[in-house]
């Protein structure tokens, strides 16, 4: 297996912490196992309760354990896109070596060089990303390693957050026994799965990555990162409605908004799409009713979405994608495309394993990781691979060296029997 390389990409979102395990094998990337674990310990602005995310990343993880045979030693952590500031400069390094080539250790030096620049002190340093070379007075996004050069020029944005809430996050995940392989903005990591950084080089693209208490706003532009901020009105606040006046249950009433409810129609059926019981009586609920009832919510939340986009529609042509959990919601993104008058789409990933909007983030951790894996030669994985390979190793034999009586076994016998 050493061909693999099997990571483990780990988000702390405002309601569960979501651990995905995959592989990467001939450049093709599996899903080996998604654990999703409920914890309140997350606000979008700060760790409420460590002790709660520590045990909710222990228990991922320990599922994680028994399913793969593996223990995960080290992970890639999606750090919330809170207070987030990006600093934009210029890098320029000698070519170091006899032969003047670039090398990988060259960027390096170039991302070192850029790093020292004095931040905001309230601000944590998340991640230096290098959006363009240039060698011998020509610019590429492309890699430059291995051209002839005597310095290299690179254009690093170093994109920071609240230093206090990521230095919190990190704190509950190494209190839980692993380690941290590197670390990515959750904006950032979405904008790598929907590939939206390359579509961002002609045009704007908004990304909304919508969870329960908030809605965070990244904005891409010429293919970079530029800014983002936090609307703190998420899936729960439509969903409030229906447990202020129904007694439906929280998480009764979030699957209810998102998958029962055509928010972009004006007329609904009538049928009921929820039966339940409250207080020794049995309730039902239409989807007219469900509706009606969240609707003031809905339009406050596409009312205070517009009001953050008005300033980056004006500059341009701009595209809007709607993810993270609240991605699930049917008719959202038709709602808000006639808001903004802009095309509005929804991101669910495709692989599968993990199709699902709330799991975009985790799932673009992977690769942005390998992205950087050219320049930082890393060669970890996040499991211990001795103890996976004998996991997942095929025994067809039992203890006492007789084959296993299995339907593998079986089909064997038939075809070798119909040969003879």
């Amino acid at each position: 297996m050493a061909d693999k390389q099997i990571f483990a990409a780990l988000e702390a979102a405002d309601h569960e912490v979501r651990l995905v395990v995959g592989e990467f094998f001939n450049t093709r990337f599996n899903i080996l196992k998604v654990e999703r674990v409920a914890c309140d310990g997350v606000s979008y602005n700060g760790v409420t309760n460590a002790e709660a995310v520590t045990a909710a990343i222990r228990k991922a993880l320990e599922a994680c354990r028994k399913q793969l045979g593996a223990e995960i030693k080290k992970v890639i952590l999606a750090i919330p896109s809170f207070g987030i500031r990006r600093y934009s400069l210029k890098s320029t390094v000698d070519v170091e070596g006899i032969d003047p080539t670039v090398t990988p250790q060259d960027i390096r030096n170039a991302i070192s060089k850029a790093s020292q620049t004095k931040i905001d002190s309230r601000l944590a340093l998340i991640q230096a990303v290098c959006v363009k070379y240039t060698v011998n007075g020509i610019t590429s996004r492309r890699l430059p390693i291995g051209e002839r050069c005597t310095s290299l020029t690179v254009d690093i944005d170093l994109l920071c957050v609240e230093k206090k809430f990521a230095y919190q996050l990190v704190r509950c995940v190494e209190n839980a026994g692993i380690s941290i392989m590197d670390v990515f903005l959750d904006i950032y990591a979405v904008g790598k799965e929907a590939a939206l950084f390359e579509q961002a080089i002609n045009h704007q693209v908004i990304i909304l990555k919508m969870e329960r208490e908030a809605t965070t706003l990244g904005l891409l532009r010429q293919g970079r990162l530029t800014t983002g901020t936090i609307v703190p009105q998420g899936l729960g606040s439509l969903a409030a409605p229906l447990i202020e006046n129904y007694g439906i249950n929280s998480e009764e009433a979030i699957e209810l908004v998102k998958y029962c409810a055509r928010l972009n129609q004006e007329v609904c059926s009538s049928n009921p799409v929820h039966i339940w019981a409250y207080k020794g009586e049995t309730r039902t609920i239409s989807e007219q009713e469900l509706v009606d009832c969240i609707r003031e919510r809905v339009n406050a939340w596409l009312a205070a979405i517009e009001k953050s986009c008005i300033p980056i529609l004006q500059a341009g042509e701009t595209a809007v994608m709607i993810t993270g959990e609240g991605g699930e919601t049917e008719g959202l993104s038709e709602l808000l495309q006639k808001r903004l008058n802009a095309e509005t789409k929804v991101y669910i990933p495709e692989t599968l394993g993990g199709r699902n909007a709330g799991l975009s983030a985790a799932l673009g951790l992977f690769y942005a990781y390998q992205d950087r894996l050219p320049i930082t030669g890393y060669t970890d994985d996040s499991l211990d691979m001795d103890a996976f390979v004998r996991a997942v190793s095929y025994r067809d034999k039992t203890a006492d060296g007789t084959k296993e009586d299995t339907l593998t076994n079986k089909l064997k016998g038939i075809f070798l029997e119909g040969k003879k």
